[in-house]
């Protein structure tokens, strides 16, 4: 731009002198081109400065951008380590949580075996007693005589014309026999006690003594008990009896030899349930 005003002076000196009309032509052809190159400088200086503007804000913008973009990744660097905190807590508090729960796994587990234990044991027992009770019989008694074990429990029932005097809760004397070796068998089994249970048919009681099945089942299962404890040594708080009447049939009493089947006395043999229940006092509590 400088130069551009030196020259226009120096025109006007030499438009001012003598000159050739071939020196002026020519010295207006350069004043013509200098003339555009400096309008053509001014758009440029417009356009520089018009541009230095945009990038002035562009940059202010850029500025404001990242200022924000700072402060949202603080914002999000302070949430991680929020987040890192608390899977921390979470993953310790889980490790505890889990070390509990293998502990109860183990405590169960270890009761668990305590009660197949005890099953094992008291199936083993059941089978060699009812072993021992079945060898001791004969075949003329076992005619008379069903021993079972069901649900853990040793079932010794016998027919009632082998057991009473006809219409009567009075014990035969062809019983004694069955019942001494019944009762050797208890007297091993110190651990377990005796139920003693009567049942008859359904049909009605005609003794005067007698007000019904009832009482019937009841007296049986009585005179069973006091045989077992007075003439052979049965510890009476062992025993218990008592009577169910016609209500607990095994076969129908439609035929003869359904109700001869209903018409029984069962001795039950059962393991202690103070055992049992000392047992389950064992169980782990779950928290």
């Amino acid at each position: 731009m400088k130069k551009v005003l030196f020259i226009i002076p120096v025109l006007a000196l030499a438009l001012s002198s003598c000159v050739s009309k071939k020196n002026y032509e020519s010295l207006q052809t350069q004043y013509s081109q200098l003339q555009n190159d400096y309008n053509t400088a001014q758009v440029r200086i417009a356009e520089y400065t018009s541009d230095s503007k945009s990038l002035a804000a562009r940059l202010a913008d850029e500025q404001k951008r990242n200022e924000e973009l700072r402060r949202a990744y603080a914002k999000l660097q302070e949430a991680y380590n929020q987040l890192q905190g608390d899977y921390t807590n979470n993953v310790s508090q889980g490790n505890v949580n889990i070390s509990k729960l293998v502990d109860e796994i183990n405590a169960s587990n270890k009761f668990i075996k305590q009660l197949v234990d005890a099953k094992s044991k008291s199936d083993s027992l059941n089978q060699a007693l009812t072993n021992k009770l079945t060898r001791s019989l004969t075949r003329e008694e076992m005619a008379d005589v069903d021993v079972q074990v069901l649900k853990g429990v040793v079932y010794i029932s016998l027919a009632d014309n082998m057991l009473y005097k006809s219409g009567s809760y009075e014990i035969g004397d062809r019983a004694h026999e069955t019942l001494s070796k019944i009762a050797k068998i208890i007297q091993d089994y110190k651990e377990y006690d005796v139920l003693v249970e009567g049942n008859t048919d359904d049909v009605p009681i005609s003794k005067t003594n007698i007000r019904n099945n009832w009482d019937l089942s009841a007296l049986r299962a009585s005179s069973v008990v006091q045989v077992l404890q007075t003439q052979y040594g049965i510890d009476p708080k062992r025993m218990t009896c008592g009577g169910r009447g016609q209500y607990n049939p095994v076969a129908s009493n439609n035929t003869e030899k359904g109700k001869q089947r209903n018409r029984r006395t069962q001795i039950i043999i059962t393991p202690k349930l103070d055992q049992f229940m000392d047992l389950i006092d064992q169980a782990p509590e779950a928290e």
